[in-house]
């Protein structure tokens, strides 16, 4: 698994809109915010904050293809794009930030400005971009946030980082919803739901006539994607709920009109293997799927089964391939009679990447 990096050129109109206590409170881990919801309280002056990016992008600059060469990691360029938006996060006003602009390095613009106010200390920059270089620490994790679709979403350690093909499991529910009205006014689930990303997706499509259940076992991934629900206005359709898989679901069995999830797929021993921004950082809980990669597709397959509603529809995704075709091979024939109308679909990159189909 490669962390795909993908940065929007805008940010969400609701981006100023703060986590209120208005969600139950399911845990006691507070979300942390994002940088660029944080309030500009610190004032550097402007000539330190030119020494700071300068040392940033000669440290970019360093690493030339050896992550590449390692484990397909980062380039320089791609580095410092991420010092670019790391900046753009940073200012108070965002515009101000194309003085840095690494195609120019022109800082003439910056004559006459003795300081700059930032969301972040100066130290605490240095310290975040060394992270991000010596330990390889996710950029979505030093800002807090990752662009999805049309959301800029809260991510921080202990959540798996969204990412972009996953954002096709929300197309698949939009072409569902689209041929039958009543998927679009049911209750759907997502489980293992992470950031919230995907039952966001979906409470978006439905438009306040159906409803969804978000789940996840970590606490951390529950808070945040509380977080997220409510910064997104979403509170009073979509629920996050705490727990194993299906067990937070037991109140709705059978009742659900559709079922998605982006489950632990990667085999145990190919962790280690992973881009270091991937195996080092973010959770195993949410990558390790056992090992042939394929436990927890199965416990998906079987829990449907049991929770959707005749006509309910599903999309799973899964490593590629050959877990694709297992999984609908154990559809047929080990569970035979449950499900109809299988289908593999490819991602972006072409990869067969999603298992759909419907209860029968």
């Amino acid at each position: 698994m490669k962390l795909g990096l993908s940065r929007a050129c805008f940010y969400s109109s609701c981006s100023a809109s703060i986590f209120s206590s208005s969600i139950p409170s399911l845990t006691t881990i507070k979300p942390k915010i994002p940088l660029f919801l944080r309030p500009p309280t610190y004032s550097v002056a402007s000539s330190d904050l030119q020494k700071w990016h300068g040392w940033a992008k000669s440290l970019a600059s360093s690493v030339g293809s050896s992550f590449v060469e390692s484990d397909d990691g980062p380039d320089s360029t791609l580095l410092c794009r991420e010092l670019n938006w790391l900046l753009e996060d940073s200012l108070e006003n965002r515009s101000s930030s194309s003085c840095f602009s690494f195609a120019a390095c022109n800082y003439d613009s910056l004559d006459g400005i003795e300081n700059v106010m930032l969301r972040i200390s100066l130290d605490d920059l240095y310290q975040l971009w060394k992270q991000r270089i010596e330990e390889r620490r996710p950029f979505q994790y030093i800002v807090g946030c990752e662009h999805w679709r049309d959301l800029v979403l809260s991510v921080q350690e202990g959540v798996l980082i969204p990412r972009p093909e996953t954002e096709l499991i929300v197309d698949l529910v939009s072409d569902a919803v689209s041929n039958n009205e009543e998927l679009g006014q049911g209750l759907w689930a997502d489980v293992g739901t992470g950031s919230g990303a995907i039952a966001i997706g979906i409470s978006k499509i439905s438009r306040s006539y159906g409803r969804v259940i978000a789940t996840d076992l970590s606490p951390v991934a529950v808070s945040v994607a509380m977080f997220n629900v409510q910064r997104y206005g979403l509170q009073h359709v979509t629920e996050v709920r705490q727990g194993y898989w299906f067990e937070p679901l037991k109140d709705v069995e059978g009742q659900l009109v559709g079922i998605v999830s982006n489950p632990p797929y990667i085999p145990s021993d190919n962790i280690s293997g992973l881009q270091a921004e991937v195996g080092r950082h973010e959770p195993r809980l949410a990558l390790d799927g056992g090992a042939s990669g394929i436990d927890y597709l199965l416990h998906l397959c079987s829990g449907a089964a049991a929770m959707l509603k005749p006509g309910g529809f599903f999309a799973f995704e899964t490593n590629g391939e050959k877990q694709c075709k297992f999984l609908v091979d154990y559809m047929q024939n080990d569970i035979a009679g449950s499900f109809c109308n299988l289908n593999i679909v490819s991602d972006f990159a072409g990869i067969q990447r999603f298992v759909t189909g419907f209860r029968q």
